[in-house]
C-alpha cells in the first residue's frame, strides 16, 4: 500500500456520529469504502446517466462512456431504440471500443474480431469451424451464450439512464415526484441539440462534486462572477428540495438585479468595480418554460447534474476513476426550436462553465484542495451543520441540508 493511503475499513463502520452532518475523512479516502461504493451504488440498484438521445441520432450511432469504472456503450439499434452495452468482449474481456463517438454497422473486437450486433448479440466468430478441419470452437459452443452484457435502460425526455441491476425501481419512482417536476421542466419532450463538450479530470473524491452542487451556500461566497453580477447570491429568492430519500436534489434560484449591501459586505468575493468588457455574457433572455426561476441545478445521485443557469444548459456527468479522482464530462445542449440568436446565446453563456469557465474553474480548484486537506489526517471529519443537523426542504440558501440528506442515504446503502 502507498504510504499516503489510509487504513482499510475492514473493521466495519467508520461513522461514529449518529448524525449525517460530520463526514469522516476516510469516506473520501479509503479504497475499501470506494470499492464498496462501486458495487452497491454504481453497479447496484441505482440509475446512472449515460447520455442524451440526441448524441446517437441514427441506427449504429454510439457514444462510449462509463458507469463507475465499467466502460459502457450507448448505441441506437436498427429499430430506433437505445441499448447500453458493457464495453467488454465476451471472449477475452478486452475493452474493444476505443472511440468516444462513431457510427458502426456492427461492434467488432479488434483482438480476435468477434462481432456483435447493436443488441449486443454475438453474430460472428472467426475460425469457429476451424481451418481445413483443424481447431475451431467446441461442438457445444453457441453464439447465444456469449452476448455482451446488456444493461437495463430507461429514457425520459431525451435523457438516457442505465443500470446494471435489472430489478431497479422504475426511473420515475427512483427520481421521485418532487425532483421529477424540475427534471421535466427542462426535458419536456422538445428535441434536443448537442452544442459541444468539455471534460476534465479533477483530483478529488467523486462525492465532493455531488456535495458542491448540493451546496447553495458557497456560490455567493466563492464565485466572484456570480456574486458581482447577481446570478447567485445568498439574498436571491430560492428553494431547496430533495426526494424522499435525500439522494437527489434541486437548487432553484431567481436572479437579483440589485445588490443587497449586507450580502455584499459578507462576501469578500464581491467586486463592485469589476466590469465586463463584453456585455453579451449578460445578454440574458427570459424563456417562457423557466417560469420565475432563472437557475435550477438538479442532482440525480450518483452520477449527474442537470444545469440550467439562465440560458446555458448542460449535463455534468461524474465518472469516478479511483477514490481520489473523477472525470467530469460536460455536454452543452439546446433545443431544435431555438432561434440562431438563442443558440449563440447558450454557447456564449456556456463560457461561464466547464474546466476553464469563469465560474466552474473555482469548483475544480477547491475540490482538489479539499482532497489534499482530507489526506493530511484520516481522523478528521468535515462539518456540514449550517442550518443545524436536520434534513428537509427549505426556502433559503443558508444551509447544508442537501448534503446531510445525501449522506443519510449514503450511510443506509453503505451500512455506515
Amino acid at each position: 500500500m502507498h504510504p499516503d493511503q489510509p487504513r482499510l475499513a475492514n473493521e466495519g463502520t467508520i461513522w461514529k456520529s449518529p448524525e449525517s452532518s460530520r463526514i469522516p475523512a476516510r469516506v473520501y479516502l479509503d479504497p475499501e469504502i470506494y470499492a464498496r461504493e462501486l458495487e452497491r451504488i454504481f453497479y447496484g440498484a441505482h440509475w446512472s446517466y449515460v447520455g442524451l438521445e440526441a448524441e446517437v441520432p441514427e441506427p449504429g450511432c454510439f457514444r462510449r462512456t462509463a458507469i463507475g469504472e465499467r466502460s459502457v456503450i450507448m448505441i441506437r439499434n436498427r429499430q430506433g431504440g437505445i441499448n447500453v452495452l458493457e464495453n467488454r468482449c465476451a471472449h477475452r474481456a478486452m475493452r474493444f471500443c476505443q472511440e468516444r463517438y462513431g457510427k458502426v454497422k456492427s461492434l467488432v473486437c479488434p483482438y480476435h474480431q468477434w462481432n456483435y450486433n447493436h443488441e449486443g448479440k454475438l453474430i460472428g466468430v472467426p475460425f469457429r469451424r476451424g481451418v481445413n478441419g483443424q481447431g475451431g470452437m467446441p461442438a457445444d459452443f453457441t453464439l447465444e451464450d456469449r452476448s455482451l452484457n446488456k444493461l437495463n435502460v430507461a429514457t425520459r425526455g431525451g435523457v438516457v439512464f442505465a443500470s446494471f441491476d435489472h430489478q431497479v425501481e422504475p426511473l420515475d419512482q427512483y427520481i421521485g415526484a418532487d425532483v421529477l417536476q424540475y427534471f421535466d421542466r427542462t426535458f419536456d419532450g422538445r428535441t434536443l441539440v448537442i452544442q459541444g463538450y468539455s471534460r476534465q479530470r479533477i483530483p478529488g473524491n467523486w462525492k465532493l462534486m455531488m456535495e458542491n452542487i448540493k451546496d447553495p451556500y458557497h456560490p455567493g461566497l466563492l464565485h466572484t462572477w456570480f456574486v458581482t453580477f447577481g446570478l447567485w447570491r445568498a439574498d436571491n429568492k430560492s428553494q431547496l428540495l430533495m426526494d424522499s430519500h435525500g439522494r437527489h436534489a434541486c437548487m432553484i434560484s431567481r436572479r437579483n438585479e440589485a445588490v443587497d449591501e449586507e450580502v455584499a459586505r459578507a462576501a469578500t468575493s464581491y467586486r463592485a468595480n469589476m466590469k465586463l468588457h463584453d456585455l453579451r455574457l449578460l445578454d440574458i433572455v427570459h424563456e417562457k418554460w423557466w417560469g420565475a426561476p432563472t437557475v435550477c441545478m438538479t442532482t440525480i445521485f450518483p452520477s449527474v447534474i442537470f444545469q440550467q443557469q439562465v440560458n446555458s444548459l448542460s449535463t455534468r456527468q461524474i465518472i469516478p476513476v479511483g477514490p481520489d479522482k473523477f472525470d467530469f464530462v460536460w455536454t452543452h445542449f439546446g433545443f431544435e426550436e431555438d432561434s440562431p440568436e438563442m443558440s449563440t446565446r447558450r454557447m456564449r453563456q456556456a463560457n461561464l462553465f466547464g474546466p476553464a469557465g469563469f465560474v466552474s474553474a473555482d469548483d475544480g480548484e477547491v475540490i482538489e484542495y479539499s482532497q489534499e486537506g482530507l489526506r493530511q489526517d484520516d481522523a478528521f471529519a468535515t462539518l456540514c451543520e449550517l442550518g443545524g443537523t436536520e434534513i428537509g426542504n427549505t426556502d433559503h440558501m443558508v444551509t447544508e441540508t442537501l448534503i446531510r440528506g445525501m449522506y443519510r442515504y449514503w450511510r443506509q446503502v453503505m451500512g455506515q
